[in-house]
């Protein structure tokens, strides 16, 4: 068999998604998710989507996509990130996941990145690392080219049919209230002052992910919830269904430094599960937190189990053999 490789051709999507069902299987990925962040992601450049497909017959035996953050919320000209990537099981120890990744540096290098980070891509993710304990091998190939983890991103769930708001937190609520903060969900009034809160104050793409919410999503403010002071001022944020439009996906949240201590994170997150159930969500989950940060620690004493973690792994570009 003779492997060549490529960048993106029409008729790839339908097979790469096929592809990531065999490969990646806990990870499977629609047509319309591959082609939402990668065919149509901001950055989007054809010969970043190395494609390694057998010359005979076609068959698409492997892919990697990589992307260079040129554009898009935030902007970072010099990082690169390979997204998503895998091999067919029939076709690995081969040497085709070495030269997809090979070829994906060498395209992000050629535009200027000095850095490569395995996922955390802002604009449009699929997982926030990877998961060495389901991949082992895909571990083993990105530590063999230089990678190595930065930070360990928890996933979590919680079981929305055993919740209630404990009475302890609408204490919190109304005592909050009571020295004049305002906690509740947002009207279309609210979201320029969300969305500018967000993205100054917690993080750049997390205004993009309350405006996306409100007009691809098309559930207009109902699940977003703010916390205003006595100001008037937005000093707290949380949603769901940001991300794709599931109604079970909880996040993005946070609230302001000068704020934190107060009891309203605690009473945002539990305002928001409560709505969340009030829909008809039977569990919240969520990508990406830290496992021993405030928040992570918040969560888990909500309730909240960790499910997976991911590895965030990152490699000089010229760090590679």
């Amino acid at each position: 068999m003779t492997v060549t490789y490529r960048g993106h051709r029409p008729g790839d999507l339908e097979a790469l998604a096929e592809l990531t069902a065999v490969a990646m299987p806990r990870d499977v990925v629609s047509e319309e998710w591959l082609a939402e962040n990668v065919l149509l992601d901001v950055n989007f450049d054809p010969d970043g989507l190395v494609v390694a497909a057998d010359q005979e017959t076609g068959q698409r035996l492997g892919f990697v996509y990589a992307v260079v953050a040129a554009r898009g919320v935030p902007a970072d000209p010099a990082a690169g990130f390979l997204t998503i990537g895998c091999v067919h099981p029939d076709h690995r120890r081969r040497g085709i996941g070495t030269r997809l990744l090979r070829r994906a540096t060498e395209h992000l290098a050629a535009r200027g990145a000095t850095s490569v980070t395995y996922a955390g891509y802002p604009q449009a993710y699929f997982l926030p690392g990877l998961d060495v304990d389901t991949y082992p091998e895909a571990a083993a190939l990105l530590a063999a080219h230089g990678f190595a983890t930065r930070y360990t991103a928890a996933a979590m769930t919680l079981d929305l049919d055993a919740y209630a708001m404990p009475a302890s937190v609408r204490d919190l609520v109304r005592a909050r209230t009571d020295e004049g903060y305002r906690l509740g969900v947002a009207t279309y009034d609210d979201l320029p002052d969300a969305i500018e809160f967000a993205s100054r104050r917690l993080a750049p793409d997390w205004g993009l992910a309350i405006r996306d919410s409100v007009l691809r999503h098309g559930q207009g403010p109902g699940r977003v919830l703010l916390a205003r002071d006595p100001a008037g001022d937005v000093v707290g944020v949380s949603t769901y269904g940001a991300y794709r439009g599931l109604r079970e996906r909880f996040g993005p949240i946070g609230v302001d430094e000068s704020r934190r201590g107060t009891g309203l994170g605690r009473a945002l997150l539990h305002l928001t599960l409560t709505r969340m159930r009030a829909e008809g969500a039977h569990s919240a989950w969520f990508l990406w937190t830290g496992e021993d940060s405030p928040a992570g620690h918040l969560y888990r004493s909500t309730g909240f189990d960790v499910v997976r973690r991911f590895e965030v792994m990152r490699a000089p570009l010229d760090a590679r053999p």
